[in-house]
């Protein structure tokens, strides 16, 4: 890694990019590191010198995306917001401002949540495993519970919106071709309702 972090940041980006929209058009085991190459301009044989096998090609662009999706989030969150949607949606906005910038994260992203090859599965449960807790943190932290009606297990909330997240992509990043606003839109749509359901009835007046 040392090798390719001395390149210039624009050789970086561009070996990157060539090969976040490979892995997430492909998969894993399809990606090809010929087409990597050639969308980036070099040769395939400094694909390996840079990064050593595809694994860890693959891999570090997982670490990557989510390491940048999350020290963003934890940089510009605002911890002194209460209410639990309103985080959930502040978090939402900062990531989608990063994809915003980087759009081919995106669908790299999608293709990771959908990967069932057996050389990189249990990477990326650990992976994973690691961003859930780090959404906990930020969705709970801090957070005012009473607004939610009694009973409420916020633990199963917090498992609804993971699911809604990676159910919501699957369904609608190709027919939204990739627009990031009307995706963003419909979520938080669907967030409105769950708040309107599981919020007493004096917070609902003054959401």
């Amino acid at each position: 890694m040392e090798k390719f972090l001395n390149l210039s940041k624009e050789k970086q980006n561009s070996i990157i990019d060539a090969a976040l929209v490979t892995f997430g058009t492909n998969g894993y085991k399809k990606a090809s590191i010929n087409e990597i190459a050639n969308v980036a301009g070099i040769s395939k044989a400094m694909i390996f010198h840079y990064f050593g096998t595809k694994k860890d090609l693959y891999l570090y662009l997982v670490n990557m995306c989510s390491n940048l999706l999350t020290n963003e989030v934890d940089d510009k969150f605002d911890h002194s917001i209460t209410d639990f949607f309103d985080r959930i949606i502040l978090a939402s906005d900062i990531e989608l401002t990063v994809m915003k910038k980087h759009p081919a994260i995106l669908k790299f992203l999608h293709s990771i949540y959908l990967e069932t090859n057996e050389e990189v599965i249990r990477e990326l449960k650990e992976i994973f495993d690691s961003g859930e807790n780090f959404r906990s943190k930020i969705a709970f932290h801090g957070m005012d519970t009473s607004k939610f009606k009694d009973g409420i297990d916020l633990k199963l909330v917090m498992k609804m919106l993971i699911w809604l997240t990676e159910g919501f992509m699957n369904t609608s990043i190709d027919k939204a071709g990739m627009d990031l606003e009307r995706i963003s839109n419909d979520f938080y749509e669907c967030l409105h309702l769950l708040k309107n359901n599981l919020y007493k009835e004096e917070y609902l007046a003054h959401s």
